[in-house]
């Protein structure tokens, strides 16, 4: 056993120069995490930042305490009434519902408010049957909002009594769709 011993304890010899450096060890590989860290919390405060920023979109709506009756001259009433399948019908006064689509909403709107003999008097009631969905609503009123920039810009061509471009006066009310208006135009 004493030949096979000595044989395990003989070392290798070396082929080649032999170098008197030491041999080195390997080191595993290392990842400096520090600028990843850096980044990583930049991009968190910027988006934290960011979104705490983001006001929601809110619409303003002015609604009355209480319900009160005001008497109006019925050439400068505008009627728009909407339907739970999503229908619009608009009449002026007294006159007949007429239908008409979303998309033409806007330019009835307009046309009827800069007429000659009711332009910046004209009060428009959106009436809504009770099983509309909300959105139907918002769409109405995104088209009336669209509406008021153009309105807007053609009375500012028209002076007032002073010479002074005429000031937009927007009168508007949501109301309910009574049981008679619905009758009339669930025909239509």
């Amino acid at each position: 056993m004493g030949g096979l011993s000595s044989s395990l304890q003989v070392e290798r010899q070396k082929r080649g120069k032999h170098s008197k450096r030491k041999k080195r060890k390997r080191i595993g590989f290392h990842l400096d995490m520090t600028p990843l860290v850096d980044i990583t919390f930049l991009l968190l405060t910027f988006f934290m930042f960011t979104t705490t920023m983001a006001t929601p979109q809110v619409m303003e709506m002015s609604i009355p305490p209480e319900q009160v009756e005001i008497e109006v001259i019925a050439e400068e009433l505008l009627t728009v009434m909407l339907r739970a399948d999503g229908a619009i019908f608009w009449h002026i006064a007294q006159d007949e519902p007429t239908k008409v689509e979303l998309k033409d909403l806007r330019r009835v709107y307009e046309r009827e408010n800069l007429r000659e003999n009711v332009r910046n008097k004209l009060i428009t009631v959106l009436k809504i049957d009770k099983d509309v969905p909300y959105g139907y609503v918002v769409n109405i009123l995104d088209e009336f909002n669209l509406a008021e920039l153009y309105i807007t810009q053609e009375l500012a061509k028209i002076p007032d009594e002073e010479g002074n471009p005429t000031e937009r006066k927007r009168r508007f009310t949501i109301a309910k769709l009574n049981e008679e208006e619905l009758e009339k135009i669930k025909e239509l």
